[in-house]
């Protein structure tokens, strides 16, 4: 046996450490990964050059990884021991085979005993301080192996997965998706189970059961089905994907070079294996449209045609889609189209402006907003889960949607109709400046009971919002502009603000939905009417 120490071999350049693949004690084979290096331009896994057992890391999350830089300290074999074993004493003669029986005498082995207690987990060191939640793995009374993931982090470079140190039974867990966890902070508590070392005597009985069922014949190999068989004889091992999911492939007999990540850059995470599980076992593939009856989009290999750049979609966007995919699937909706003249509204908010109080149009649109939802508390409502009842809500938050370089966001503002002008101004500023620097919190983006997208600041003249379902209606804001409009006696030159009221048919009617819009483009008319 020999120790030595493994390098980084020629990357390219420098890279971030962003995963260590190995612990300490683990038996690894030759081109199993050890760690994952990300640079400016691509994710890497650096595999192993040989098989041997990991005595050390000499790296952390974080790290940069130059060539040459020591990784860690493998233990390597040069040969075969040659001590032998001592043979155990017998206590008594063995009864002698029947006749033609070739089988060695079973044996049954005492279990070790354990010992139990309960263990506090607390986050490794990962290289950064308050790095939020996004994904928690466990719940409360899981039984789990050592290396399956407890939580999953994201900073601003990349997203990790915290395995368990133990294996054991989870009693508690003390975090919350959205919280911001450092270096040493609880994860959760959980039972775990040590065994104690066997008496000699019991050892030295399971090695010699051990030697003779070694003489006897091999079982006859399984015959591996043809689906499965293509999935194991390729290498699972330069993928980008953490060694929870590579387990799960494993058990599944999954080859992860068939997958397509949908995790950042490409990332493969658990829900991809067990989608492509899913699909294989209901002799369906993976298609990004179709269902309920409705034919998939066939895939079309676009390099055929020219030249092409596939970007992978981050996570964010990825999850949007699949929201609008299924309210528009699932929700009936209709446009009811309206203007509303906001010439006396827009006098008023630069007046305001001049005086120091800046505020853009959306305080005054918010404000309309809860006021005729107060009226009209039919559009202040969800379908129930079975969608043979309405549930009217009590408190009114508005939901705004945020365009920021990672996808749309939609932050909520709570009790927005008890709140002022200025008040829904600085909330707004507040929430839309935390979207763009991806600071919002879950909480931060739920319990919406009506959402208002606008798309004044960049142009068009109307569009079809799709409900953000289960709220019932959305109201698209287009850009406003100068119509010259009839007065009784001549054209007037006013500011028209065109309004897009999409909602759910099954819960608001048509009638309503007018009566909505007119009542909007009241208020917003006369903002005087929104102190009544």
């Amino acid at each position: 046996m020999s120790d030595e120490i493994i390098k980084v071999p020629d990357l390219g350049g420098d890279g971030e450490i962003i995963e260590i693949c190995v612990s300490v004690g683990d038996q690894i084979e030759a081109e199993d990964s050890i760690m994952v290096v990300e640079s400016d331009k691509a994710s890497m896994e650096v595999p192993a050059p040989h098989a041997g057992t990991v005595t050390e890391i000499l790296v952390k999350l974080g790290d940069t990884a130059s060539e040459g830089s020591p990784m860690i300290k493998l233990s390597t074999s040069g040969g075969e021991s040659t001590t032998a074993e001592p043979e155990p004493e017998k206590s008594a003669e063995p009864s002698a085979p029947e006749p033609g029986d070739e089988s060695p005498a079973p044996v049954t082995a005492t279990p070790a005993p354990t010992t139990s207690g309960v263990t506090t987990v607390s986050v490794p060191d990962i290289g950064s301080e308050d790095v939020p939640v996004i994904e928690i793995c466990v719940a409360v009374g899981d039984s789990i192996d050592e290396e399956d993931s407890l939580i999953v982090l994201e900073s601003d470079k990349a997203t990790m997965e915290v395995p368990s140190p133990h294996k054991g039974t989870i009693k508690s867990i003390t975090v919350s998706v959205g919280d911001k966890l450092s270096m040493g902070d609880p994860i959760l508590e959980m039972e775990t189970e040590t065994a104690q070392a066997a008496p000699a005597a019991e050892q030295a009985v399971t090695e010699s059961a051990a030697e003779s069922a070694a003489t006897a014949p091999a079982p006859t190999p399984v015959e591996t089905p043809p689906a499965q068989e293509d999935h194991k004889t390729r290498n699972n091992k330069r993928v980008h994907a953490g060694p929870a999911v590579r387990r799960i492939a494993r058990e599944f007999g999954v080859d992860l070079t068939l997958l397509k990540g949908s995790g950042p850059r490409g990332r493969i995470l658990k829900d991809d294996v067990q989608t492509f599980v899913k699909d294989r076992l209901s002799g369906t593939a993976t298609a990004t449209t179709g269902g309920a009856g409705i034919p998939a989009v066939p895939a079309v290999d676009f390099a055929k045609f020219g030249p092409i750049n596939e970007v992978p979609m981050n996570r964010m966007r990825q999850l949007g889609a699949t929201n609008l995919h299924r309210s528009w699937l699932n929700v009936p909706h209709v446009t009811q189209f309206e203007e509303a003249d906001i010439t006396e509204m827009e006098a008023f908010r630069k007046a305001q402006k001049e005086q120091g109080v800046k505020m853009t149009p959306m305080p005054f649109i918010i404000k309309a907003c809860t006021t005729a939802l107060s009226r009209m508390p039919q559009f202040n409502a969800s379908l129930n889960a079975t969608a043979d009842a309405l549930v009217y809500k009590e408190y009114c938050h508005i939901g705004f949607a945020v365009d920021t370089p990672n996808g749309l966001l939609v932050p909520v503002i709570r009790d927005a109709d008890k709140m002022g002008l200025q008040e829904l101004g600085a909330e707004m500023a507040k929430l839309a400046g935390k979207a763009q620097e991806k600071k919002l919190s879950p909480a931060e983006m739920q319990g919406a009971c009506f959402t208002i997208s606008s798309l004044g600041s960049v142009g068009g003249t109307a569009f079809t919002p799709i409900v953000n379902t289960p709220e019932v209606a959305i109201l698209g804001v287009s850009k406003a502009s100068i119509k010259p409009v009839w007065d009784g006696n001549a054209f007037q030159p006013r500011l028209m603000l065109p309004l897009s009221l999409s909602y759910d048919h099954r819960a608001v009617n048509g009638a309503d939905a007018a009566r909505f819009t007119t009542l909007l483009s009241g208020l917003l008319g006369d903002i005087r009417t929104l102190l009544l």
